[in-house]
């Protein structure tokens, strides 16, 4: 009887111990190697700052294209300066560089978060039409290059009024000159 006693024990402890095996490999499945249990939160987290990640790059590359499309603002009314004091006059291909560069500057003004000021009465400084064409051409490259300047002295996290308003200049002087023949 005691025999059998002592077998029913050992066979009660292994019993036990097996149940303590079993119960603890059903509580690590879905653990990951860590042992760590990853919560719904931890997922999302990550693709939260996935999708972070991804608009730091687009907004930096945005910068990137503004700052290109304002060497390029610069470039052309450079060269419609040179074209006019050498021919004075502007040929087709001039006419063309002159709304290349309105549709440039439109797009830098609406990435800076400007908009039509044609119809706004509110300008601090009072702008003057330009008595001749070649002073036109002039304060189109002095504004073009103020506008450039701008963009670069500021970062994607700032917005300057003062490049919102030189992008309004160099618009009313495109159109000034393209109205002009």
């Amino acid at each position: 009887m005691l025999k059998s006693l002592i077998k029913c024990l050992i066979l009660t402890a292994l019993l036990l111990s097996a149940a303590a095996r079993i119960s603890a490999q059903s509580d690590n499945v879905g653990l990951p190697a860590s042992g760590r249990q990853e919560s719904k939160e931890d997922q999302p987290r990550s693709f939260k700052e996935m999708l972070t990640k991804q608009r730091i790059e687009r907004e930096k590359k945005d910068y990137e294209e503004m700052l290109s499309r304002g060497d390029e603002a610069a470039r052309l009314s450079q060269q419609l300066e040179n074209a006019f004091e050498q021919n004075k006059a502007l040929s087709q291909k001039d006419r063309q560089k002159l709304e290349t560069l309105e549709k440039i500057v439109t797009k830098i003004r609406k990435e800076l978060g400007g908009g039509d000021a044609d119809g706004e009465e509110t300008v601090v400084v009072k702008e003057q039409r330009p008595s001749s064409l070649q002073e036109a051409f002039s304060n189109l490259k002095e504004t073009t290059l103020k506008l450039v300047d701008e963009l670069k002295k500021g970062s994607r996290f700032t917005i300057s009024a003062v490049a919102i308003q030189s992008s309004n200049t160099v618009l009313k002087l495109v159109r000034f000159l393209r109205l002009r023949k």
